[in-house]
């Protein structure tokens, strides 16, 4: 081979290869980058489950009635209470007697226990705990009606704000601060706890019936005004006894309005009538030492 061949050879393959190395920053500008990817921990409303409605969660006991499984939903029947529609998902803990379980450890007729949230108009279920042992249940309310008749009485409960039944029978034990009463002792307006079995068979039967507060009943509360309204002439005073706040009425009588401001301690003596308390005589008193 001439070296004029030779040299044409070398300069072809010269040419070739710096087209190939410009050829490579080429091919590697048209990869995808990492932030072409999603980003972890991104909520995605197609798959992803919406997060946990915001709000007030409450507690509500009762029976299973009926449940299905397809649309993720129960019927339940509270304790002395009307029925109610509670919904669920992945995003409800689920425990049968403590432990974790799916939603089909529910069965109709199961005693459940069930932290509510409102999830639009929806009651969704955030936690929901089967009990198959036989417990005391609890209601708090005021007594709407006492039925001597028929051996019932209407409590309006606190906790699901609405009226709940029970029947009481020779059994049931009625304590008042002055000791043991009797059912015909129960005023409507008085303030109660009701203990009851939730079972099957006598899930409104009341075993124990406290008395917390009785229209005409006196009661002495000590401690600071945290709230003071002078136009309506009511003052919140956080009783040091129990813990609790108490919103008390109050006329000129009983005090001079001119000394009362929050943060005063003071000593209140109080009449319940059944729809709150007033008060009979507010004596100011020196604060604690710090």
């Amino acid at each position: 081979m001439s070296n004029g061949w030779l040299f044409l050879l070398m300069i072809l393959a010269l040419s070739l290869a710096q087209a190939s190395a410009q050829g490579k920053p080429a091919n590697s500008k048209a990869a995808p980058t990492a932030t072409a990817q999603p980003q972890s921990g991104s909520y995605d409303p197609l798959l992803d489950l919406p997060p946990l409605p915001h709000g007030r969660t409450t507690l509500v006991g009762g029976t299973v009635h009926s449940i299905d499984q397809i649309r993720n939903r129960l019927t339940l029947q509270p304790f002395g209470g009307h029925a109610m529609k509670i919904f669920f998902d992945e995003r409800t803990h689920i425990y049968r007697d403590g432990a974790p379980g799916t939603q089909l450890v529910i069965h109709k007729g199961d005693r459940v226990y069930v932290d509510t949230m409102l999830d639009g108009t929806k009651v969704f279920a955030r936690n929901i705990r089967v009990v198959t042992g036989m417990q005391a249940a609890d209601a708090r309310g005021q007594i709407m009606n006492n039925d001597l008749r028929t051996g019932r009485i209407t409590v309006q409960d606190e906790l699901s704000a609405r009226p709940v039944t029970f029947r009481v029978t020779p059994s049931t034990v009625v304590n008042t601060s002055a000791g043991k009463s009797t059912v015909a002792q129960l005023q409507p307006g008085s303030l109660v706890t009701v203990k009851f079995t939730p079972d099957r068979s006598n899930k409104d039967v009341a075993q124990e019936v406290s008395v917390i507060a009785a229209p005409g009943s006196m009661f002495t509360f000590y401690g600071k005004i945290t709230y003071l309204n002078m136009s309506t002439r009511t003052l919140a005073v956080a009783n040091e006894s129990d813990d609790k706040t108490y919103d008390i009425k109050f006329t000129s009588a009983a005090v001079d309005s001119q000394m009362l401001g929050e943060g005063k301690q003071v000593l209140v003596k109080a009449k319940f009538d059944g729809a709150g308390y007033t008060a009979d005589n507010i004596q100011f008193m020196k604060a604690k030492a710090q």
